[in-house]
């Protein structure tokens, strides 16, 4: 399978995970404008950006940077449904990384969603639903997250789904090394 030629779509009771639409804007404005939830964004390796959007001209910006990246194959960004409120909560962003480090071939996970679903169990509904499928989505070796330190509910979250926390650091285009990453395989 190839995430970039055909990009699935996965449920369970509680979400659907699909790729995003530019008719998301409105809601994910809600995820990426939430200063409760930037803590809690994977920025790192991005080139200085945080991922926090104030405005709806500049989350369209965002999402037709997304449109390009999944054109060009460098990542994919899918949105996070809440079928009950029929609202796309957050996003789950996809690649396959390539690196002379420990996490060479991995495929990378980050998962943004609204402060109000920071909570363990709705993490681990979001989690359980997209890692298994990773693998085969882009073709690698095993599946990256970075969960910090204060995130205490995601951490137990990506443990019930079988992450461990790494003791390595990963190594940024630049050289620079972060930590609080968490891996299965």
């Amino acid at each position: 399978m190839n995430i970039y030629e055909n990009c699935p779509v996965l449920e369970n009771e509680k979400f659907i995970i699909r790729l995003f639409k530019n008719e998301d804007c409105d809601d994910l404005l809600e995820v990426y404008s939430d200063k409760n939830a930037l803590p809690f964004f994977n920025s790192d390796n991005c080139d200085g950006d945080n991922f926090y959007y104030a405005t709806k001209e500049r989350m369209t910006e965002a999402i037709d940077f997304w449109n390009m990246s999944y054109r060009n194959g460098w990542f994919v960004r899918l949105s996070v449904v809440d079928k009950t409120a029929s609202t796309v909560i957050g996003t789950v962003e996809l690649c396959l990384r390539v690196s002379g480090d420990e996490f060479n071939n991995m495929g990378i996970l980050r998962v943004d969603v609204r402060s109000d679903y920071e909570q363990e169990n709705e993490l681990y509904g979001i989690f359980s639903l997209i890692t298994p499928e990773i693998e085969k989505m882009l073709g690698c070796k095993g599946v990256l997250t970075k969960a910090p330190i204060y995130a205490v509910e995601r951490i137990k979250a990506i443990q019930k789904v079988g992450f461990t926390k790494s003791e390595h650091l990963l190594i940024g285009k630049t050289g620079y090394a972060y930590d609080g990453y968490w891996t299965i395989k």
